[in-house]
């Protein structure tokens, strides 16, 4: 095998999560996705009505528990299935559906510390907007990253504000860049999700997202297809104007620029979406998971690359 690549242990030739996680914990990591039922400052009118064009019912949370059941229950329901097959695995909670930190202060320490006494849970994972963390709620999670392992993952997507416009963020990025600040004069870790794929976006104009990303001090990022979903905005935009949607070998080809202009420490969360089938309307390669990050691998291989390459 010819890698030579710092954080890989096997054909990876840009840092994964399992490989991060492996090092650090010395044990199977498993996030285990959860909906606390909240909202989200784009959807109630605090900024913005109507969530951002792509956002499905389950805000972004196809794969969190149900709801209407505790969030005890919604872990238990998980580790039972997971730990049949790795009885010594270790776990995160990963509040992933909306805007998880959008509610008062005395809510979400309930939420979070319900997670945190379950057996054999590590850390948290918070998704939530920059635009939804007050000074209040700042200070808490600089408490509870010196008890446990804790990442906010934020959500920007696109540095470019017509992209942003068009599909209805309603945030900045300014806004946005000041909390990564914040967040980091606190020793917080931080994920970013970006989307690749967003209406009329060049390829020059997603890996200029990266490369800005690339110049905060953030320690991982999640990079997403879009998907396009029934019954959302984005849905009805699609079947009027039919934008152009990226190819898997187009898709490809701008995860390799993304990655070679990333630092090789930044830890690579999520490299492809991973959308419900009965909700999916395009692209339909997406359904294909496993080979598309099978493509990337080969073809980094083929063009002997790796991440951080471009920064060299």
């Amino acid at each position: 095998m010819l890698n030579n690549f710092k954080y890989s242990s096997d054909n990876k030739r840009y840092h994964t999560l399992n490989y991060f996680y492996r090092n650090k914990f010395g044990s199977k990591i498993f996030k285990v996705s959860l909906n606390a039922g909240l909202s989200c400052p784009n959807i109630d009118g605090t900024v913005g009505t109507g969530g951002c064009i792509y956002c499905s019912k389950s805000g972004s949370g196809e794969y969190g528990g149900n709801k209407k059941e505790s969030l005890t229950n919604q872990f238990n329901t998980v580790k039972e299935m997971l730990h049949k097959k790795w009885p010594t695995a270790k776990y995160i909670g990963y509040f992933q559906a909306r805007t998880n930190t959008y509610a008062p202060l005395e809510k979400l320490k309930k939420m979070y510390e319900e997670i945190l006494n379950l057996e054999n849970v590590v850390g948290l994972n918070i998704a939530t907007r920059s635009d939804a963390i007050t000074n209040e709620c700042l200070d808490y999670l600089e408490e509870l990253s010196k008890k446990t392992y804790l990442t906010i993952e934020l959500g920007l997507q696109t540095i470019h504000e017509k992209t942003s416009i068009l599909i209805n963020r309603c945030n900045s990025l300014e806004n946005f860049t000041n909390m990564v600040k914040e967040l980091r004069q606190r020793n917080i870790n931080i994920v970013v999700h970006i989307i690749n794929g967003l209406p009329y976006e060049s390829k020059e104009e997603m890996i200029e997202t990266v490369k800005y990303l690339n110049k905060l001090d953030i320690q991982g990022i999640k990079i997403h297809m879009l998907s396009i979903l029934k019954n959302t905005k984005l849905a009805k935009m699609y079947h009027q104007e039919k934008f152009p949607i990226l190819t898997k070998e187009e898709y490809i080809d701008i995860v390799i620029n993304q990655l070679e202009n990333l630092r090789p420490e930044i830890v690579i969360n999520r490299i492809t979406g991973d959308p419900k089938i009965s909700d999916l309307i395009e692209p339909f390669w997406l359904t294909k998971k496993w080979e598309v990050l099978d493509d990337i691998d080969k073809e980094m291989s083929l063009r002997k690359t790796y991440q951080g390459k471009a920064l060299e």
